[in-house]
């Protein structure tokens, strides 16, 4: 975890993003080339310093607000699989809509971006870090503006953010929003005697709320223990993959292992 600043360091930090945002009306990109760090830490920088951003000030403002991008109009099943997409592996950039996938998802990859494409009229593309990690990702102020009205935030954790309401309002909504949400932050696996299903996030609203889902959908989860909640029963977890269908091929795989023990 990086250390705190010290108070100088915190009043030369404060004016150089000053300096470059305001006076010289750099956009958060500009900056973060200039100063060698992600876009997503000058805009975090920005609100800790507490400098408002205006981005319609920025000369590249309108050149931003895409034309063939879909903004969703109605609330669907895919859209909330989104949404648990989003609420897991997924964040908003200043302008843009990023979902992290591990190394060896790259199937899932194809899924994630077939399902943007589905959802927002317009390929997703995939950045490949040096890690092997990849960013799977769309380009749109006024995605991430939408989004943003519809309670996603820049920083999940430090917000805590929940499930809207909405994804409550249907069952299949409650099944697809689960569905990518295991898809991202859950895993499968067996123990010395069953085999135990877990869901990982560190937002306590969120994971209450995940809580309540599943028992509407039927099932028996633990309670909310360290970040974490379980399905322990057997029988439960089969129909958890026959019903909400995990699209992350890796869950597939494991479980088909489970079962073949």
């Amino acid at each position: 975890m990086p250390r705190r600043w010290t108070p100088a360091e915190e009043r030369s930090k404060s004016l150089e993003l000053k300096r470059l945002y305001v006076r010289e009306n750099k956009t958060i990109g500009e900056i973060g080339k200039l100063l060698g760090i992600a876009e997503q830490t000058v805009f975090q920088r920005l609100e800790r310093l507490g400098i408002p951003t205006a981005p319609e000030r920025k000369a590249t403002y309108a050149a931003r607000r895409r034309q063939d991008v879909v903004v969703p109009k109605c609330y669907t099943a895919k859209l909330a699989e989104f949404f648990g997409i989003m609420l897991g592996d997924g964040r908003l950039a200043p302008y843009q809509v990023v979902v992290t996938l591990g190394t060896k998802e790259y199937g899932y990859a194809r899924h994630v971006c077939w399902l943007m494409e589905e959802l927002f009229g317009v390929l997703a593309r995939v950045a490949v870090r040096g890690s092997g990690y990849r960013d799977v990702y769309l380009g749109s102020l006024d995605l991430v503006e939408w989004f943003k009205r519809e309670g996603l935030v820049h920083n999940k954790v430090r917000f805590q953010v929940d499930i809207p309401a909405w994804i409550f309002s249907r069952r299949e909504f409650l099944n697809a929003f689960v569905r990518g949400f295991f898809d991202t932050d859950g895993s499968v696996y067996a123990l010395r005697f069953g085999t135990q299903l877990s869901f990982t996030n560190r937002s306590a609203p969120l994971l209450r709320s995940l809580r309540r889902a599943l028992l509407l959908l039927g099932y028996h989860p633990s309670m909310v223990s360290s970040y974490c909640i379980y399905l322990t029963r057997r029988d439960e977890i089969v129909r958890f993959f026959r019903e909400v269908r995990p699209a992350n091929i890796k869950h597939r795989q494991r479980f088909a292992a489970i079962l073949g023990r």
